[in-house]
């Protein structure tokens, strides 16, 4: 797990103490400074250009942007596969919004975007550019795309009295919990993103005005360290890859990256509502046939007094990992959602 000495800073109006005795009703708007505002334009701008991009695995996209450019760099070659550009080759109104935003570098081949915005259904959210190497890099790709299936899934089998209280945990963009409010509309939702990443807490802020979701507030809390109350549905996709370079958004630590995965069901339990639920969405190791995160999660959840499914949704991501360590003794790395209510 990645253990970070955390200053308490909330990145939206009111401190947690605040937050936990508002959040039954209505929320407080987030405030947005001068660059983020322009993100969010932005973002709005390619949408009414008809703006669409699915985000790929780093692999792919990196085989994708060593083929040759084809004429003229379209919107989705500069926000999508964040190729370079010339100044001339962008409408002014998107040149003026990227400036405002300072989100623009100049590069040896030209200037390049700082920034990427992915589709997700109708919603549109911006995040940290290909590729993705700086340590608070806020990542977004298949993943995403998966942990929003899994939410739409359980949000289609569970019984909510509004307001639903629901609790993203290392939020990352946003998207799941924003993508979970669009779900539930008619249970007037309260949204809690939550990050250690101070990037990741300004995405989120942007990504909700951007895709006009009301009644979220934005929280820098190590898991559920600055987090009080009970929650109608927790989610989380937390990293759950070791990664040398100890990224905030791919590290999961442990000996094969689900220590965090761990620890958030472990404290997520203690914050269900009755009736609630919490979806994990992780990576797990299988080894000689056997899911090492599976084993280890039946052992923890023995002792406590909650129903639980696991479910693999993917039996093979992230295989380039295979080649070095601690993921050489491994035979694949699958993806799996694990929810659970109180008993």
């Amino acid at each position: 797990m990645v253990a970070l000495a955390l200053t308490r800073q909330i990145l939206a109006i009111q401190p947690p103490s605040v937050l936990a005795s508002r959040f039954q009703g209505d929320l407080p708007h987030m405030e947005l400074n001068c660059a983020d505002q322009a993100l969010a334009a932005l973002g709005r701008a390619l949408r009414e250009r008809g703006y669409r991009f699915t985000t790929i695995t780093p692999v792919s996209h990196s085989r994708v942007n060593a083929r040759a450019m084809r004429g003229s760099p379209s919107l989705e070659d500069v926000f999508g596969w964040s190729r370079p550009f010339q100044e001339h080759q962008l409408p002014d109104e998107i040149m003026h919004l990227l400036r405002t935003a300072d989100a623009l570098e100049v590069t040896e081949t030209g200037i390049r975007s700082r920034v990427r915005f992915s589709s997700l259904g109708d919603q549109i959210f911006v995040h940290s550019a290909f590729p993705t190497n700086e340590d608070d890099a806020v990542f977004f790709g298949p993943d995403t795309y998966r942990f929003a299936r899994a939410i739409r899934q359980l949000l289609t089998t569970m019984r909510a009295l509004q307001p639903l209280q629901i609790v993203d945990i290392g939020a990352g963009s946003g998207a799941g919990g924003l993508c979970a409010a669009r779900l539930v509309p008619n249970l007037s939702p309260a949204i809690l993103l939550t990050d250690i990443n101070h990037r990741a807490l300004r995405f989120s802020r942007i990504n909700a005005m951007l895709n006009d979701v009301p009644n979220v507030q934005v929280v820098q809390s190590n898991l559920f360290a600055e987090v009080e109350g009970k929650f109608d549905l927790i989610i989380s996709n937390p990293p759950y890859l070791v990664d040398p370079l100890t990224r905030l958004y791919r590290h999961g630590g442990g000996e094969f990256g689900s220590a965090l995965s761990l620890e958030i069901i472990e404290q997520g339990i203690e914050h269900l509502a009755p009736g609630g639920r919490l979806l994990l969405y992780t990576g797990a190791a299988i080894i000689e046939c056997e899911d090492v995160f599976h084993a280890v999660l039946r052992e923890r959840l023995s002792k406590q007094s909650v129903r639980w499914t696991y479910e693999e949704i993917d039996p093979d991501v992230f295989g380039e990992e295979l080649e070095h360590p601690p993921y050489d003794r491994v035979d694949r790395i699958a993806v799996v959602a694990v929810t659970i209510e109180l008993a």
